[in-house]
């Protein structure tokens, strides 16, 4: 099974590095030095990873035969892909990859459905599940263990608690208490009015 674990971002320096935005829990796995990745598109690659660095909290990757600002300037927007076997599991038990949670039924606690995960967005503070609703509208879920509260592969679910309002905008809570004066003195002016 083919996983996209990065994609590359601008160039870095004048020696070839890239800057690369990872995609997977495990880049000192997936994105060591000596690892070949296939491309998107294909004609890029396949590309050896040669050196990887952390530079200002960001990684950077040379990739054999990259040696120039302008090659590197080249491989922009190109997404990495490994190969994983499907049967693999990340080493933490509480981790999952993205193609598990793929296709999983999204239920409240008390067995609501809510709907399906047809995408996992990975964000720099949180990943977000795209639910696709029954109706076909989406919703999206922050996977953060406070909502999402089980992952039963088994079963093929997401159990989650979301707050009020994620789900069903009619049970959003207003928690400005500017939103609440202001309807205190439209009231006062229209009993003006009266």
């Amino acid at each position: 099974m083919q996983l996209v674990v990065a994609r590359i971002g601008r160039a870095h320096g004048i020696k070839g590095e890239v800057t690369v935005e990872v995609r997977t829990d495990e880049p000192e796995l997936r994105l060591a030095p000596g690892a070949v990745l296939a491309t998107e598109p294909a004609g890029a690659g396949p590309l050896t990873i040669e050196t990887g660095r952390v530079h200002s909290g960001r990684l950077l990757l040379r990739f054999e035969g990259v040696r120039d600002r302008t090659a590197a300037e080249a491989l922009r927007n190109t997404l990495l892909i490994a190969e994983v076997d499907p049967a693999e599991l990340p080493e933490d038990p509480e981790e999952f990859y993205d193609h598990q949670l793929m296709d999983l039924d999204v239920v409240l606690a008390d067995g609501t459905e809510i709907g399906r995960i047809t995408e996992i967005t990975h964000l720099p503070s949180q990943d977000l599940f795209i639910v696709e609703r029954p109706d076909g509208s989406e919703v999206m879920i922050p996977f953060v263990e406070e909502i999402v509260t089980e992952i039963d592969l088994e079963e093929q679910r997401a159990v989650i608690t979301p707050p009020p309002g994620l789900i069903d905008e009619s049970q959003a809570v207003i928690a400005s208490s500017r939103d609440e004066e202001g309807d205190e003195d439209e009231a006062s002016e229209s009993g003006k009015d009266a």
